[in-house]
C-alpha cells in the first residue's frame, strides 16, 4: 500500500476516533438509557466494547500498549466518574472488564502487527 494512501486512511481513523470518544463519553456519562446494550450481560458489554475500541485506535495510532493503557485508563476514569451522575454508580468490576478489553485488544494489534511486520521482512528477504 503506498505511504500517501496509509496516511489518508490512518487520517481518517484518527478523525472518526475522536468521535468515538466523543459517543462513549456521552454513553459513560449520560443518562442510563442512552447506552446501548445488549442480551448477553454488561460485562460482555464492557469488554467488546472497548475491545473494538481499541482495536479501531491502534489502527489510527500503531502503538498498542500505548493506545491500550491509554484506552484503559479511560475506562477506569470513565466508570470512577459515574460516581458523579444521578442516575448510575461507579463500579470496579465494570471498569476492571472495560480495561481488560483494551488490554486484550492492544496485545491482539501487537501480535498482528509483529507478524505482518515479519511476513513482509521474509517477502523482501526472499527476493
Amino acid at each position: 500500500m503506498k505511504a500517501d494512501v496509509k496516511s489518508r486512511y490512518r487520517a481518517g481513523a484518527k478523525v472518526c476516533s475522536l468521535i468515538i470518544i466523543v459517543l462513549l463519553v456521552i454513553a459513560a456519562l449520560g443518562p442510563a438509557k442512552w447506552a446501548p446494550r445488549t442480551k448477553l450481560g454488561w460485562q460482555f458489554d464492557h469488554f467488546i466494547g472497548y475491545f473494538g475500541i481499541t482495536l479501531f485506535f491502534c489502527f489510527a495510532w500503531p502503538r498498542p500498549f500505548v493506545v491500550g493503557g491509554i484506552v484503559m485508563a479511560v475506562a477506569v476514569l470513565l466508570e470512577s466518574l459515574q460516581a458523579l451522575t444521578p442516575d448510575r454508580s461507579a463500579n470496579l468490576e465494570a471498569a476492571l472488564w472495560g480495561a481488560g478489553g483494551a488490554l486484550v485488544s492492544a496485545v491482539v494489534a501487537e501480535l498482528f502487527m509483529r507478524a505482518w511486520r515479519s511476513h513482509f521482512k521474509n517477502a523482501r528477504a526472499a527476493k
